[in-house]
């Protein structure tokens, strides 16, 4: 993990992040990180071409970078998504999170969602990038970052495969001093670091 810098996206590092998401059709390029920033139930459905139009539009307009990428060796090898818990429509419509989720003033920070190549899976990346995220969200005033993880040890399924743990895992984030503030599925807990 120490040699896993992040770095805050910006538009002259896009090339870095086309890099990271993959080809078309492949995980992650089908989502380009409108799952959680698209209002639930109004969810457009843009050709693939149109997600990284968006994405890379956002990054461009954006006062704050919405992510982080992760470099080894200066080749992108991850990318996180996180900002404000207010910019995700996608986390405060959930109807499970929603009773989980307190009145955050606008401070709250969130992690949505983590990419990491596949060559470099298992190897610190996503830890490297939540601990990004947490010195990010703590720079720019967040009173706390959350983020909703997956607990692999309550699934059932005896291999997971790493597009299915997109959220992170409950173990990177109790390792990065989270600690769980409540569970609105047996096998999703909300994780909370207070600042």
């Amino acid at each position: 993990m120490d040699d896993v810098v992040t770095r805050p996206i910006t538009v002259e590092r896009w090339p870095d992040l086309v890099s990271v998401f993959g080809r078309r059709g492949e995980d992650p390029a089908w989502c380009w990180c409108r799952l959680f920033v698209d209002v639930p139930g109004e969810r457009s459905t843009p050709a693939p071409p149109n997600k990284p139009e968006a994405l890379y539009r956002e990054i461009e307009q954006s006062r704050t970078p919405p992510g982080l990428l992760a470099y080894r060796d200066d080749k992108a090898v991850g990318w996180t998504r996180v900002g404000p818990r207010r910019q995700f429509p996608g986390v405060v419509g959930n109807p499970r999170l929603s009773r989980a989720l307190g009145d955050d003033g606008g401070t709250v920070w969130w992690v949505a969602c983590f990419v990491v190549e596949s060559r470099h899976r298992r190897s610190g990346v996503g830890r490297a990038l939540l601990q990004g995220a947490v010195e990010f969200a703590r720079g720019h005033g967040a009173s706390a970052l959350e983020g909703y993880p997956v607990d692999v040890a309550r699934l059932q399924a005896a291999r997971v495969s790493g597009s299915a743990l997109y959220t992170g895992t409950m173990a990177m984030f109790l390792a990065a001093g989270f600690s769980e503030a409540a569970r609105p599925s047996p096998t999703r807990p909300l994780m909370r670091k207070v600042f």
